[in-house]
């Protein structure tokens, strides 16, 4: 206790880390009162079916990205979830097509144009899904009684210009908690909407679980141990690294000389981050959306039914065939090897040039299978924690893309922080070790560690 004291006021003695903490919690409160605000034209007390519909399938994954915005209908409904598809596109655009490839490789005059391009993406996106939401909004069985009648010829076109407004401000919100605050700013927001739905599940489990008699309290402590344990094993996951012993060869160059050190090249045992999941998960929808929305009917009810052992097996093929198809877009050991033979380094036994290159993708592709592996056991707690008792809303926190967002973006912010720490000669934030930054390819270059 005294430790988390001790770096409590280090942190806040270091001025510039002071300033990047109070706006990044000043532009997130922004965004937490945005989701409250409906749009114009909606009754809030008639969105009891909004709430209900939303809490199913993906349409449940996008609510709690958003926050609850979603449910809410609120001007922030859309969230952040635009800018990452458009994001997703321009990423996978980047490693498909030479010509991207080739703006890529610019430098930052590059990566401007790639993140202008998104921007103007996320907005043609938005306004596609602000579209499909209006629809959704004017079901009779969803959200159709909450819109005023008097307002509802004027719904559609200030619903979807508000909706596109409201994306573009949370994209930009993001883009300044990226610069001028703790960085990885869509992260950070997507990570702030999961844990705000986190009190009212805690909540939502402890009663369900006291209602049940005496023994409840003592179910409810163990689901609380799993999930730390949970969490634990996540962080291993995330901080997994297997690392390559590189050295690089002498040069004399008058009286100094250079290089000669013997480092290491790291390799993520998850490189391919949380990207598996979100593509799993959006295949898995597909049944449903086939159903038109009717998760009863025939096949769809498997694909709809998180517990069911026919969508834990489908669900781990597709997460493990996914891991080793985005690993192979993001990760190419030619390209490292050359780098290496450029810089005059070369791994000890193993002979410069392709030999490296099929030497580092032979190792990339065996810590990849149990990473794989790993991943879609991750993916499929919460289905399990379900068929066990935990109410629907708790069980997204044993796993899934949520908590392993939520691991992700804490691991990266601590490390930022510990940087700072340590760059004013102040100890680490841990007694032993350092925390690992975790930039991997994700579903772009500002959101850094999906």
């Amino acid at each position: 206790m005294k430790k988390f004291i001790q770096n409590l006021k280090n942190i806040w003695s270091i001025d510039e880390l002071r300033d990047k903490i109070i706006l990044t919690l000043l532009l997130l409160l922004v965004f937490r009162v945005g989701s409250y605000i409906v749009l114009p034209g909606i009754d809030p007390k008639g969105l009891a079916g909004l709430s209900q519909s939303a809490s199913k399938g993906m349409l449940g994954i996008f609510d709690s990205f958003a926050g609850g915005a979603f449910s809410n209908a609120s001007i922030f409904a859309l969230g952040i979830m635009p800018y990452i598809s458009a994001s997703i596109f321009m990423q996978l655009v980047s490693i498909l097509v030479p010509q991207f490839q080739k703006i890529q490789k610019e430098g930052e005059s590059g990566r401007k144009k790639i993140n202008q391009w998104t921007r103007y993406l996320t907005a043609i996106v938005t306004l596609f899904q602000g579209g499909a939401y209006v629809a959704y909004l004017k079901n009779p069985q969803i959200a159709g009684g909450a819109i005023y009648p008097s307002f509802e010829l004027l719904f559609p076109f200030t619903c979807v210009i508000i909706l596109t407004a409201g994306t573009l401000f949370v994209m930009w919100l993001g883009e300044k908690i990226t610069d001028k605050g703790l960085g990885n700013g869509t992260s950070i927001i997507i990570m702030v909407g999961i844990m705000a739905r986190f009190p009212a599940s805690l909540a939502q489990e402890f009663a369900s679980q006291t209602a049940k008699g005496g023994h409840g309290l003592i179910v409810f402590l163990i689901e609380l141990a799993l999930l730390v344990v949970t969490i634990m094993a996540l962080i291993v996951l995330v901080q997994g690294t297997r690392k390559i012993a590189v050295n690089y060869a002498k040069q004399i160059i008058g009286n100094r000389q250079f290089g000669g050190a013997r480092q290491f090249l790291p390799l993520k045992v998850n490189s391919s981050g949380v990207m598996p999941i979100i593509f799993a998960q959006a295949i898995m929808f597909i049944p449903g959306l086939l159903s038109n929305f009717q998760p009863t009917a025939g096949i769809a009810r498997i694909f709809n039914d998180h517990g069911n052992i026919w969508y834990m097996v489908i669900y781990s093929v597709l997460v493990i065939a996914f891991t080793f198809l985005y690993t192979a877009l993001i990760f190419n050991p030619k390209q490292v090897a050359d780098d290496l033979k450029r810089n005059n380094g070369f791994i000890p036994g193993v002979k410069p040039g392709q030999p490296t290159a099929d030497y580092i993708g032979t190792i990339m592709d065996r810590i990849t299978f149990p990473g794989a592996i790993f991943l879609a056991i991750v993916g499929i707690l919460p289905g399990i924690a379900r068929n066990l008792g935990v109410t629907a809303g708790f069980s997204t926190f044993y796993g899934g893309t949520s908590l392993l967002i939520e691991v992700a973006v804490i691991l990266d912010t601590l490390q930022m922080v510990e940087t700072h720490l340590l760059m004013r000669q102040y100890d680490g934030l841990m007694k032993t070790g350092r925390i690992q930054g975790r930039t991997t390819a994700t579903t772009t270059g500002a959101t850094g560690v999906f």
